[in-house]
Formats: structure tokens, sequence, C-alpha cells
């Protein structure tokens, strides 16, 4: 089947559609069927084709001039919707920071996003939007993974945030996995465009694990062609370890690709599948990472 991918936002992560019998290039405006009803899209990706047995929905047709007119006349409309909210966010002296608003293409239904520390009571403020904008609104809380998902940006590495451009949902990313990978915990190197520790780290973690299990940890004694030694250090990248030797005139280190020391320390390696994950405590950081699971989308 012919599959593309699409965004409905600038931002956000995109849609896997089937496109059999259109031909689609980038940029290109689409009509689908969401929960929400009809809905424009816009072409993230260049068509391919893809063996799947998955129950992909189909785009229903190229959007008309008319529809794309409606749709820039709807963000127009939500750019004023945006700011009209924040003024009466300010009247009600409501703690809340406003995130971003969205419009249904049938403009029946209003969505505000924003961000709060705790619960807040918005009632009066749902009431004084419905009043002045005369369709269903609905206010949405979300958290600071949401937030940079639904804005958008650039992260470290250069690329688009992967939370608005693959991600379908955030997995549980806490400290234990920078501690796993060797990493320094250092919260300008660990923490994302949202505050809190960086999705990535979770992408290696089935690879840091298989690493850990078969190579050994600092401080373990190994066999090498050397003689007896004391693990001082371990690359779980290029899987080498650091050995020391100690005689009686002299200490010295040396590195060893754990493939050459592999067959020499068996046993060892066994005992390391049942102790894998068992990682050093470290002290606290005063709070300067969130390493709570973060949540769903």
């Amino acid at each position: 089947m012919k599959i593309v991918n699409l965004r409905t936002r600038d931002a956000g992560v995109t849609l896997r559609y089937r496109c059999d019998g259109l031909s689609l290039s980038l940029g290109d405006a689409v009509m689908i069927e969401m929960e929400s009803g009809e809905e424009i899209a816009f072409v993230a990706q260049e068509p391919y084709v893809e063996d799947s047995r998955e129950d992909i929905p189909s785009v229903k047709r190229l959007a008309s001039e008319k529809e794309l007119d409606k749709y820039y006349d709807i963000c127009a409309k939500e750019k004023e919707a945006f700011f009209k909210c924040k003024e009466l966010i300010a009247a009600r002296n409501i703690e809340m920071n406003l995130v971003d608003c969205e419009y249904t293409f049938d403009m029946k239904k209003l969505t505000f996003y924003f961000t709060a520390d705790g619960r807040v009571d918005f009632r009066e403020l749902v009431k004084d939007l419905a009043y002045t904008f005369r369709t269903r609104i609905e206010l949405r809380q979300i958290g600071s993974r949401d937030q940079a998902k639904l804005v958008g940006g650039i992260g470290m590495c250069g690329r688009e945030l992967c939370c608005c451009s693959f991600l379908n949902r955030f997995a549980p990313v806490n400290l234990k996995l920078a501690r796993s990978q060797g990493l320094s915990l250092n919260p300008g190197k660990l923490n994302g465009a949202c505050g809190r520790l960086m999705c990535c780290l979770q992408f290696e973690k089935e690879a840091y694990d298989d690493a850990h299990r078969r190579l050994p940890e600092p401080g373990a004694r190994i066999r090498t062609s050397s003689g007896m030694g004391v693990v001082t250090d371990v690359n779980y990248i290029e899987e080498t370890v650091s050995v020391k030797f100690v005689s009686e005139n002299d200490t010295e280190i040396e590195k060893f690709s754990w493939a050459e020391l592999e067959d020499l320390n068996r046993d060892m390696a066994k005992r390391n599948r049942g102790n894998a994950g068992n990682f050093k405590d470290y002290p606290d950081m005063n709070g300067a990472f969130d390493d709570s699971e973060s949540e769903d989308e």
C-alpha cells in the first residue's frame, strides 16, 4: 500500500494515512477523517510504499481552494482567540499559562491548551469564553512534555524535537537510564526543551542493557592475555575495558577490546546477567532533574 505522513498543525507528530491512487507531493493539502470530524492536513513526507497489514485510514481527497481559504481563515481566528483568552485569564486572575488554541475544521469546537502548577478552577473562564466565541469550549491542561510537542522546536542535536516529529507516545524516562549509559549528571546536557529528561535517553536502553549483561562493571577482576587485572573503566559504546595491573614496582593500565577477553571470562559474564541494571547511587541533585515518569499523550 502507498503511505503518506501528514500533519494537521505546524508542530506535532505525523499521522500515517493511505493515499492509494493519489499523486501527492511535500506540502500538499488533503482532507482526512479524524475523531473530531473532517480536518485538513498537509503532506509532511513524500509518499512511500509499505507492505503492511495495519488498519490504516485513507486520505479522502485533495483539499480544494475553498477549503484552503477556510483553513487560513481559521488560523487567523485562532490567533485572535488566543490573545482574547489571555485577556480573560488576566481579568479573572487565574494562575495558568496559555500555550495554544485550536478550532476544529467545522469551527464547532474551540480547544485551549494550558499549563499550571496544580489544579485550576476555570469554570467561570469557560463561561466567559463560551459567551465570547459562541461555540463549544474545551480547556485542556497539559504537561511540559506535551507543551514542547505542541509548540515544537529544535533539540540540542540540531534536529526537530522527537516529540513533535515521530513520537506518538511518551515513554517513562528517569535518571537510571543516564547512569546506565555512563553520562554526566549535568541538567544542561540531559534536560530537553521541555525542562525534563530527554526522551532520547530511552532510545538506546536495550543496547546498554545488553552491554551491561555482557561486559564487566568497574572494580571487577578479570582475566586478560597479560594476566589478572582490575577493571577501572568501561566504554559501552566501543565495548572496551581499561584494566589496571599492579606489580611490586609499578602500576599499569591497559585498554582491551572485550571481544578479545570474553572467552577468558565466560563465568563472569554469566554472573553479570543476573546483576544487570544494578547501578551505584548518585548524590541528590537538589531537584535539578525531573526524573519522574513522563505523562502519556
